[in-house]
């Protein structure tokens, strides 16, 4: 981990922490530098999920070899696209890496309260995973039913993954999808196969990454 005070590569000033000297420079650039200075939110956003891709590669390579500084490395490119975004809002009036940072900080102790929660009995503080994962999904239920309907799933997502999320909905909701896996038609009999995988407990899409990976 980086020591505080070292000396940074950017060289714009070791006293910071490393965080903020970034944060610096980002600031810097987007004054200094002509392609930065013009970039927008929209601009950005083929970046935004092509280093998403590049992460989650580094993250199956360190996972088959046990090294991690690619992914260290990658995680680096990542933040660089939520920092590029939060200047470029700050900059605009909107909202600053700050307000990020607090607004997920409040959402992981609204949502993790048998952790930040006065525990009964330290009944919520010897949960398995499930019964975490439902009170996650109980706390976001709370806070959507506060908020603006927004239903929508981004429509980005990988297939398997958006069958998977959707498949949960209608769950939840008490309208289970009902799956045809006799189905001569190659789209059911996916469905089919990620209900399954549900069933199990597995993730389809990185199920078939994995698949992928040891055939590739």
């Amino acid at each position: 981990m980086a020591e505080p005070g070292r000396a940074h590569e950017s060289g714009t000033d070791p006293t910071l922490p490393a965080l903020t000297e970034f944060v610096a420079v980002m600031h810097r650039l987007r004054t200094e530098c002509p392609w930065k200075a013009e970039q927008t939110h929209r601009s950005l956003q083929r970046f935004l999920v092509e280093e998403t891709a590049e992460t989650l590669e580094a993250i199956d390579a360190g996972t088959d070899s046990g090294e991690w500084s690619h992914l260290r490395e990658e995680l680096g490119d990542l933040l660089l696209q939520v920092v590029f975004h939060a200047v470029i809002a700050e900059q605009a009036g909107e909202f600053d890496l700050e307000d990020v940072a607090a607004g997920i900080t409040a959402k992981m102790v609204r949502r993790n309260p048998h952790v930040f929660a006065p525990a009964v009995d330290g009944s919520q503080r010897d949960l398995d995973p499930a019964a975490v994962n439902e009170l996650w999904q109980q706390a976001k239920a709370e806070e959507k039913a506060t908020l603006p309907r927004r239903d929508e799933l981004p429509p980005g997502l990988p297939a398997l993954l958006l069958a998977d999320k959707i498949l949960d909905r209608r769950e939840r909701s008490g309208d289970p999808v009902e799956v045809d896996t006799t189905s001569d038609d190659i789209g059911e009999r996916l469905l089919a196969l990620v209900a399954r995988a549900r069933e199990q407990g597995v993730d389809p899409e990185q199920a078939l990454r994995d698949a992928v990976r040891r055939r590739g």
